[in-house]
């Protein structure tokens, strides 16, 4: 088994802590924009004669600006996965770690 190395692991948890947390805003940021680009999509279809509610929510669904927005917001997602699954993953080193140090405890207290 793999030697695990408990500070590394709380080492890449503070390192990363911060992209996390900016990719998370990144997110969440272009999921409220995506509301104000329809808005502002649907007020020029209206400008443009379009009448209709739904008209106007279909012409700005869509326009390529809204298109590549939705794209951005996949790209964001993806890099605040990623960095989530990194951050758990060091988070369990750490429990692993943890597990290993009470079970050699266990044995050393057994064996005496």
């Amino acid at each position: 088994m793999e030697e695990i190395n408990p500070n590394a692991a709380v080492d890449f948890l503070l390192k990363n802590a911060k992209l996390f947390a900016k990719a998370k805003s990144e997110r969440i940021y272009l999921e409220e924009f995506r509301k104000s680009k329809k808005a502002l999509l649907m007020q020029e279809a209206f400008c443009a004669g379009v009448e209709t509610m739904a008209a106007q929510e279909r012409d700005a669904y869509a326009r390529t600006e809204y298109q590549e927005l939705l794209k951005g917001l996949r790209e964001a997602i993806e890099i605040e996965e990623t960095l989530r699954y990194q951050l758990i993953g060091a988070q369990l080193r750490v429990d692993i770690w943890r597990t290993n140090q009470a079970n050699n405890r266990f044995i050393e207290k057994s064996t005496v």
